[in-house]
């Protein structure tokens, strides 16, 4: 590894990878993006033609590489555990695509794998780093509306195409898994690294077994209440309002700004509405940024461990609230 370059490997050639994290992994002048893996070489060839890499068939070739530091794998959700598991035995640093795990028991043995080869292992929650959450604590820690008391976080778009992975169960489907874990994610970094699940629904779709739409209870230790609220049965959202004792914080395009967008928030007390037109941002550049500093510079590799940790006990606690079998 370059003392100020990370060379980064891609396991999967995923849609996601080739509309968000891959363009920013190309961009980032502090990574050298190696190669792309995929089990088909020409699907392999096209995504490296497109962002000037190498073309590899197999991930278990990419994974081989002596010249590849870390990888970023954006696979179904169900196909994590294996390759991320695999990634970290081949000593590699590792950003997964969220969710980085379907349960609590993956997340243990992946982070304790991690921590013990002394490895990164970050989840892609891109949204944690675009600067309009930065503005909303701001205000909150100014006193802008008073005593946080609720929050409400909703992700949720139309039905998907028929055969989107994400109605097929044995991949990893379903909106808790897909839209779900943005909300979980938002409760824990507004109502604090506590906050549990207290009430959750889910509903299926019968035809392909997977949950379309649910939503949560959580509440923090103080009382402090969240409702999550997501789906892929409804028309698009994509909000979170923070309430408190004298007014409340909206975002509108919470988990989804693109990197054109200056988004609005809207701040509202008594007799005083104001809308703020924020910077624009590039939450996947600056989460690619943040990851690549964070291995070179030897930053922080116990946080994000500790975080996937306490995503996956939420997502498994709404699946027990809501009367779901845990997933081993």
């Amino acid at each position: 590894m370059s003392e100020h370059v990370l060379n980064v490997g891609v396991v999967g050639c995923a849609a996601i990878a080739r509309r968000t994290t891959l363009p920013a992994l190309a961009a980032e002048p502090s990574v050298r993006l190696v190669a792309v893996a995929s089990r088909s070489r020409e699907k392999a060839e096209d995504v490296a033609r497109t962002f000037g890499c190498e073309a590899i068939t197999g991930y278990a070739a990419l994974l081989a590489r002596d010249d590849i530091d870390a990888v970023y794998v954006p696979l179904p959700p169900a196909l994590h555990a294996e390759w991320v598991a695999r990634a970290l035995a081949a000593g590699k640093h590792v950003l997964s695509e969220k969710p980085c795990v379907t349960s609590r028991a993956e997340a243990a043995e992946l982070v304790g794998a991690a921590r013990d080869a002394g490895l990164l292992l970050m989840e892609n929650f891109a949204f944690l780093h675009h600067g309009q959450h930065d503005a909303v604590r701001a205000l909150v820690d100014a006193g802008a509306i008073g005593e946080p008391r609720h929050l409400g976080a909703e992700f949720a778009f139309p039905p998907l195409p028929d055969g989107d992975i994400r109605y097929d169960p044995a991949l990893g489907g379903g909106a808790l898994l897909d839209a779900g874990v943005y909300t979980l994610r938002a409760a824990s970094l507004y109502l604090g690294p506590e906050v549990a699940v207290h009430g959750a629904v889910l509903r299926d779709d019968p035809a392909t077994g997977v949950d379309v739409a649910g939503a949560a209870l959580v509440a923090d230790p103080a009382g402090r209440t969240g409702q999550l609220t997501f789906g892929f049965d409804r028309s698009y959202r994509c909000a979170c309002t923070l309430w408190g004792s004298e007014g409340s914080i909206t975002l509108d395009r919470a988990f989804t700004a693109p990197p054109g967008l200056r988004p609005v928030l809207r701040l509202v007390r008594q007799d005083h509405v104001e809308e703020r037109t924020l910077p624009a941002g590039h939450q996947f550049a600056s989460l690619v940024a943040r990851f690549a500093r964070t291995v070179l510079d030897g930053g922080d590799f116990k946080g994000p461990g500790e975080d996937i940790l306490r995503q996956a006990e939420l997502v498994d606690a709404v699946r027990a609230a809501a009367g779901r079998a845990a997933v081993c």
